[in-house]
């Protein structure tokens, strides 16, 4: 008891240092998400259901792992508009090659996943070599591609997918044995404890400042008890979803690659000075070609599992709320809109935060017109807040 209280009181003082400089991290959208899951729990009983909370996981799928390829665009600064029609353009060159050619599913996956590689690729390139702003860029690939998408889905508007096929057990096959959700939970713990006390280590070795024994402990016993609660409502339902594994295994994937690799590096340096960069001789234009071609790459798996979500494509694919919802998720989970802050996380709590309105909204059979309106407030203040944020490190000399 002793050392969890020293532990607490530890993390109260964190916590003051960092309100204090502007760097509550995810703290304020876990708040958030708390507050909207109390809201419509009290409303509706059935709201945090095992039944709710799973097709809640398998939900965020396809927008989320959209939004995460935002994260990487905006950790430079900038922002990508054609995502959405990326994932439409993905969708139907699947859809036309598998079932109107007959092409096999694997083949026909791979080369969507490419068009969009490509797709982001040839904006990267273009913004890099031109300087002209990326939403520029962006907004012109948004009506290129749209329009390519509708030139390959032809006259048939919509074609249906195999309801059994690859791409449609994406999001319906689910992993029923309650071993499987408990060992992913447990793995988790274990990972994230290995990880936390090897960066912990290798901080002390070079008496860099680094965060105690104790204080890793209770961060992972922390993170167990949420993700045993999770396996435990999973299997309560129809077990863990294929989806929300894929989901999370690219996004942690993804964040290793953010955090741990030179390229990772590149992106956040580039992220907080292009002329620093410049002079650090880091190579600007394959900085932002690769980035913008990760964008376009997670738009395109995130576009096929929204097909497999409904198992058909059509001419309205990639359009609607898609692009507003992923770019309001990365931002509303933590990515500042600044440039060189954020995490691939951010995504996934800032898609919760979203989907669990909309999941909200549909339960409690309140209007879509509040729904935008409440969507649309938590957006200005996750905005707000990274403003005030940074106002806040510049005070410091942090930004």
């Amino acid at each position: 008891m002793r050392a969890v209280a020293r532990a607490m009181e530890s993390g109260v003082a964190v916590f003051r240092r960092k309100l204090s400089a502007g760097e509550l991290g995810s703290l304020p959208v876990v708040l958030v998400l708390a507050v909207v899951w109390i809201t419509f729990q009290s409303l509706n009983e059935n709201f945090l259901s095992p039944r709710n909370l799973s097709n809640l996981s398998v939900d965020i799928v396809g927008t989320g792992l959209i939004a995460v390829g935002i994260v990487f665009v905006l950790l430079l600064g900038e922002l990508d508009l054609s995502v959405g029609s990326v994932s439409g353009l993905a969708a139907a060159v699947f859809a036309v090659l598998n079932v109107n050619h007959g092409a096999p599913e694997w083949l026909a996956l791979i080369v969507a996943v490419l068009a969009g590689t490509v797709a982001g690729t040839v904006q990267g390139y273009s913004i890099a070599r031109t300087r002209v702003p990326a939403f520029v860029v962006t907004l012109a690939g948004l009506l290129t591609w749209n329009g390519l998408m509708l030139a390959i889905l032809g006259d048939s508007g919509t074609v249906n997918l195999d309801e059994n096929g690859l791409i449609a057990k994406l999001t319906s096959y689910y992993f029923t044995q309650p071993a499987v959700a408990y060992g992913l939970a447990a793995l988790a713990a274990g990972a994230y404890f290995l990880a936390c006390d090897r960066d912990r280590r290798r901080r002390r070795a070079v008496d860099m400042p680094h965060r105690s024994l104790r204080g890793t402990v209770v961060r992972t016993a922390g993170l167990a008890a949420v993700a045993f609660t999770v396996a435990y409502l999973l299997n309560r339902f129809q077990g863990l979803p294929l989806a929300l594994l894929v989901f999370l295994v690219v996004v942690a994937g993804l964040d290793v690659m953010l955090r741990r690799t030179h390229y990772g590096r590149q992106v956040y340096a580039l992220g907080g000075s292009v002329e620093a960069s410049r002079r650090a001789s880091l190579s600007v234009t394959w900085v932002q070609t690769a980035v913008l071609a990760v964008s376009g790459t997670m738009a395109a798996v995130g576009g096929l599992f929204l097909a497999s979500r409904i198992t058909s494509v059509s001419q309205s694919s990639g359009s609607g709320v898609l692009l507003v919802n992923a770019i309001a998720a990365a931002v509303i989970g933590g990515t500042s809109l600044f440039g060189g802050r954020g995490t691939t996380w951010s995504a996934v709590l800032g898609m919760l935060v979203i989907q669990s309105i909309a999941s909200g909204m549909a339960i409690t059979d309140t209007p879509p017109a509040v729904q935008f309106i409440i969507t649309g407030g938590v957006l200005f203040a996750a905005v707000v807040i990274d403003a005030l944020s940074r106002r806040s490190q510049e005070s410091h000399g942090r930004a």
